[in-house]
């Protein structure tokens, strides 16, 4: 997992993780905007794009090395964290593992309800269809489902090419097994739990349990939205609704 960083190291520190297949320049625009206020840490989560060469492992082996990234570089606690799809699944597994690591927490797409029998179709069909992916044509088909923006396609069309086989396999095995474990519910941090109203049925579930156990938290459903197109392409509403966070 890479680490990058923007703004003032003196100022509270903020981590942006990002969804699955995409990397850190899909927070782009909030980070230039975050970045006059607090310090912004960007990771790149294993298997993506400058990290292509690290096979992903899981989302548990992600949130440990945060939780280790964190405690070297901030003395165990940060001012938010916030993720997308896989990297909200890692901020929750965070935020299960240490209660009072972050003040804050935004989390977005994030499934947290275990789909069965998933791990032999997801190796068979990679198995079947990776070398697809190095096809631009289709590189562009798997960019609009994912909501990234057009300005963003060369970006995520070079990292789409770095990216394993295993990786794939991996982080799609991991996505669909994770099951949110009881600690969360100790969690301090206060949190902002989003999910698109068009988004599958499932994960507006997991929010709805998100907000449930987590003691301070607020249910936000993005009007008319897909699954992570509030942080993707709709900067002002994403930065609006941290700063209401941080306000309260």
């Amino acid at each position: 997992m890479l680490f990058k960083q923007f703004g003032d190291k003196n100022l509270p520190a903020v981590i942006l993780l990002h969804g699955g297949g995409l990397s850190w320049w899909s927070y782009k625009e909030i980070i230039e905007r975050l970045e006059k206020n607090y310090l912004v840490i960007a990771p790149i989560i294993d298997g993506h794009g400058e990290d292509g060469g690290e096979t992903f492992v899981s989302i548990e082996n992600s949130a440990e090395k945060l939780v280790s990234y964190i405690d070297n570089n901030f003395n165990g606690k940060i001012y938010a964290l916030c993720g997308l799809s896989v990297g909200a699944q890692i901020a929750v597994e965070v935020l299960s593992l240490r209660r009072d690591i972050s003040e804050y927490a935004v989390i977005e797409s994030a499934l947290v309800f275990p789909i069965k029998g998933i791990s032999a179709f997801t190796k068979l069909l990679y198995n079947l269809f990776y070398g697809l992916i190095k096809q631009k044509w289709f590189a562009k088909t798997q960019s609009k489902s994912l909501c990234v923006p057009e300005s963003m396609f060369d970006m995520y069309y070079k990292d789409s090419l770095k990216i394993s086989k295993q990786s794939l396999i991996n982080i799609a095995v991991s996505n669909a097994n994770y099951a949110l474990k009881n600690t969360i519910a100790d969690t301090k941090a206060k949190a902002l739990i989003i999910a698109g109203q068009k988004e599958m049925r499932i994960i507006k579930k997991s929010a709805e349990k998100l907000n449930g156990i987590i003691l301070e938290s607020k249910l936000f459903i993005a009007p008319d939205m897909k699954h992570g197109e509030l942080s993707l392409k709709h900067t002002d509403k994403y930065i609006n609704l941290l700063e209401k966070l941080f306000s309260n």
